[in-house]
């Protein structure tokens, strides 16, 4: 599928050695069609890794993306160089005036702070508030999916007695959920968190609906019934070797990390992991690109704009 990005963003190397097809601006520029506007909030501390890893999923899908990056100006990055930044990412005030078909944004590795402790916290409520009249869609992944419905609705995190790490098996709980289509009824996904949601948390909320839970992960994916917000508490985009990583990063710092579960074959930490999860991270960023974002997705947004400012009154 063709996604437009910059032609010299380090994952347009990567994956065209893969065989996905990226497509530059320069040649986006003579197709006459309008593509999907998609924001990336990467929240993630190795920047290119993130951004390769989403755009690969992105990329199974025959539409035709425009992805752009956001970044947080109250934080500053220490992995990724600031080059990197200051050419491939753009500022919230550089955005606040545009339109977007959807938003994802992404974990972070902030989960043992409170909320209001992240220094960029207020930044992203602002985001978070623009995003109900200027995004379509918006998909929170992991941490990104707690301080979603925190921000949104008040539902607090809460501490796990241990590190949840590895790929555990989630059941689809909801069927008809076109996010769902085409998934088996279970599957398996990475996991790697200290916190949870919990279902209690989020009862008696009727336009949230459970749309995937697991017994070792509990709430997996849930969503509104118009798929305009949607929550996976997962790392479906995680490469076979980003548990592995984070494990050896982990043991290095002294952490005493549990091998993470499901993973390394023979439970051997320096053999290579299966991976088990590549058709259901395909299956459901499509899903999402195409029900949530694609057909619901207005061609002009002023009809967003008429249908909130309507609402309102």
């Amino acid at each position: 599928m063709p996604i437009k990005i910059e032609k010299s963003l380090p994952a347009v190397d990567i994956l065209r050695t893969e065989n996905i097809f990226v497509m530059d601006d320069s040649r986006a520029k003579h197709q006459d069609i309008r593509p999907l506007n998609i924001l990336i909030l990467n929240l993630m501390p190795q920047k290119i890794v993130t951004e390769t890893q989403l755009l690969r999923l992105l990329a199974n899908t025959p539409l035709q993306l425009e992805v752009e990056f956001l970044y947080m100006v109250t934080h500053r990055s220490k992995t990724t160089h600031e080059s990197h930044m200051e050419q491939f990412y753009k500022t919230f005030e550089q955005v606040q005036d545009k339109f977007y078909d959807g938003l994802i944004i992404t974990g972070a590795p902030v989960e043992n702070l409170a909320f209001e402790e992240v220094d960029y916290w207020q930044e992203l409520v602002a985001l978070l508030d623009w995003s109900k009249d200027h995004v379509y869609s918006t998909l929170h992944i992991c941490w990104g999916a707690q301080a979603g419905l925190y921000a949104r609705y008040g539902i607090e995190k809460h501490n796990m007695s241990e590190k949840l790490s590895g790929v555990y098996s989630q059941e689809v709980i909801n069927t008809d959920s076109p996010l769902m289509r085409g998934f088996d009824d279970v599957y398996t996904a990475p996991h790697s968190r200290y916190t949870e949601v919990r279902k209690e948390d989020i009862d008696g909320m009727d336009h949230l609906e459970v749309l995937a839970s697991g017994d070792d992960v509990g709430l997996s994916v849930l969503a509104t019934k118009d798929m305009r917000e949607v929550y996976s508490f997962g790392h479906l985009e995680y490469d076979r070797d980003t548990l592995a990583k984070e494990y050896h990063r982990d043991l290095g710092a002294g952490l005493k990390p549990h091998l993470p579960v499901n993973y390394f074959k023979g439970k051997n930490p320096d053999s290579r992991p299966a991976l088990t999860w590549n058709l259901a991270a395909a299956q459901f960023f499509n899903n999402w690109i195409n029900y949530a974002v694609y057909q619901e997705t207005p061609y002009d947004w002023n009809m967003v704009e008429l249908s909130s400012h309507s609402a309102s009154l």
